[in-house]
C-alpha cells in the first residue's frame, strides 16, 4: 500500500508510474489527497476543542480548590458543548479515515523507473536467454500425451475425484514430483534460506497484508464457513510470519523458503493453452522470502534472479528472463522478472519462475519494521520468488529430454529420484 505522505508529497511522479503500470483510475490520486487534507484538517479541530476541554477541566479544578464554586460552574455549563463536538469531530475522523483506507487500497504499487512501458506480454523486455533449445522429432510428443504413456499423471482420474486442473501424479511421476521438491528446498539451503512448513489456510488480515485482498479475491478459494482462504502461494504465510514484528538491523536480511501446494481459481482460463500442465487449480512449489533492508533491496533481487537461473542450469532447461512491462506487472510488485523454460513439443515459452520486489507495498500493509542504527523504525522490503513452481518445470522435462528409449532424467536429481529413466 502507498503511503498518503509520499502520494501528497510526489503527486507528479506517482501519476507518471502509475500511467507505466496503465491503472485506469488516475483520479483516485487526488481523492486520496484531498481526503487526507480532510482528514488533517479535522484532527486539528479535534485537538483543538480536546485542548481547550482539558484546560477548561484544569482551570474548573482549580478553581473548586480556591472555592469559587461560581466561577467553576459557569465553566463547566460549557462541558457538554465540547463533549457533544468532539463525538461529532471524532465520528467524523473516523468516517473519513475509513473512507481514505478504502481508496488507499486500490492504488497498486509503482513500479520501478527500470519497468518498461506497456499492456501485453508482448511488451515484456528479454533480458537474457541461456541454453539450446533442443531440436525434436515430428514424432515428439507433448507432455500430456508422455504423462499418459507411460502412466506419469492421471488427469482424468483428477477431474473425477475433483474437477479439471487437479490431476492425480503416479509412479515415478509422483516420485518426480517429491525429488524436484527436495531438490529445490535444498538448493535454497545452500543459498542460506531457512525452510518453514506453513499452513495451507489464511485468514483476511494475512490476505491483505500481502496484497491478495482486495485485489484477487476472485482467484482464490475460500472456505465461507471460517472465513478462510487457502493460499495461492508461500508467499502468503511465509510474509505474514512478520507482520506487526519490528526487526533488529542486524537481523536483516531475513531469509525463508517454503514448500506448498497452491490453489489458484484461474478463472476465465480456457483454450489449448492451458492443457495438461499449463495451468492448474492446485499445483507443488517451493517459495523463496526475503525482508531486508531497503538499500540493498535491488541487489537482492538480483540475487534471487540467479538463484532461480541456477536451477534452471542444473536441470539443464533452456531458459530466457524477461523484465515485466507495467501493464503485465502484479497490483503490489515494483519490480518483476519471469523466468520462462522453452517447451520443445509444444514450440513455446513457459513461465516457470516470477521475481518480485515489493519495496515497502507488503510491509506497509503488514506493519512490518526494522530499527536502523539511529534507533529509528523504518518500513523494510520485502522481495519473493517462485524457486520453483513444479508443474511447467516437469511439462518441459518431459518434452524436452524424451528419446527413443525413454525419458532421460536431468543428473542432479539422479540422487533424489533413484532412476535414470522413465520407460
Amino acid at each position: 500500500m502507498l503511503q498518503v505522505s509520499y502520494i501528497r508529497e510526489n503527486r507528479e511522479h506517482v501519476l507518471d508510474r502509475l500511467a507505466v503500470k496503465n491503472f485506469k483510475q488516475p483520479e483516485l490520486v487526488d481523492e486520496v489527497i484531498k481526503l487526507d487534507e480532510q482528514r488533517r484538517q479535522t484532527q486539528n479541530m479535534l485537538d483543538g476543542v480536546s485542548a481547550e476541554a482539558n484546560a477548561a477541566a484544569k482551570q474548573i479544578g482549580e478553581l473548586m480548590r480556591t472555592g469559587k464554586r461560581t466561577e467553576a460552574d459557569a465553566i463547566k455549563a460549557n462541558s457538554n458543548t465540547w463533549k457533544e463536538d468532539i463525538k461529532k469531530l471524532g465520528d467524523q475522523l473516523a468516517s473519513i479515515e475509513q473512507e481514505l483506507q478504502q481508496k488507499l487500497v486500490l492504488l497498486p504499487n509503482l513500479p520501478h523507473t527500470s519497468v518498461p512501458k506497456g499492456i501485453t506480454p508482448e511488451e515484456n523486455e528479454v533480458v537474457l536467454e541461456n541454453g539450446i533449445r533442443p531440436e525434436l522429432p515430428a514424432t515428439a510428443l507433448p507432455h500430456w500425451e508422455l504423462a499418459s504413456k507411460y502412466n506419469l499423471i492421471d488427469f482424468e482420474l483428477g477431474v473425477k475425484i475433483t474437477g479439471a486442473g487437479f490431476p492425480v501424479y503416479k509412479g515415478k511421476g509422483a516420485k518426480l514430483q517429491r525429488a524436484l521438491i527436495a531438490f529445490f528446498l535444498d538448493e535454497a539451503e545452500k543459498a542460506g534460506y531457512s525452510e518453514v512448513m506453513l499452513p495451507l489456510l489464511v485468514n483476511e488480515a494475512s490476505g491483505f497484508g500481502t496484497g491478495q485482498l482486495p485485489d484477487k479475491e476472485g482467484q482464490m478459494y475460500y472456505v465461507g464457513l471460517d472465513n478462510l482462504y487457502l493460499i495461492p502461494t508461500a508467499e502468503v504465510p511465509i510474509t505474514n510470519l512478520y507482520r506487526d514484528v519490528i526487526l533488529k538491523a542486524d537481523e536483516l536480511p531475513v531469509k525463508n523458503c517454503g514448500y506448498t501446494p497452491c490453489f489458484r481459481r484461474e478463472a476465465g482460463s480456457y483454450g489449448a493453452h492451458v492443457r495438461g500442465l499449463n495451468r492448474l487449480h492446485q499445483f507443488d512449489k517451493v517459495e523463496i522470502v526475503q525482508v531486508v533492508n531497503p538499500e540493498t533491496s535491488y541487489e537482492v533481487l538480483e540475487q534471487m534472479s540467479t538463484h532461480v537461473q541456477s536451477l534452471l542450469q542444473k536441470l539443464q532447461l533452456p531458459y530466457r528472463v524477461l523484465r515485466l512491462c507495467g501493464g503485465d506487472m502484479s497490483f503490489g510488485s515494483a519490480l518483476t522478472y519471469d523466468m520462462e523454460t522453452w517447451s520443445a513439443a509444444q514450440k513455446r515459452w513457459l513461465e516457470v519462475s516470477s521475481v518480485s520486489n515489493f519495496e515497502t507495498f507488503q510491509s506497509t500493509r503488514l506493519k512490518l519494521r526494522f530499527r536502523n542504527a539511529e534507533g529509528k523504525t523504518q518500513l523494510a522490503h520485502t522481495l519473493n520468488g517462485s524457486a520453483l513452481a513444479l508443474p511447467r518445470i516437469v511439462a518441459t522435462l518431459l518434452e524436452n529430454n524424451q528419446t527413443e528409449r525413454g525419458i532421460k532424467i536431468p543428473e542432479v536429481l539422479v540422487p533424489y529420484t533413484k532412476f535414470e529413466w522413465i520407460e
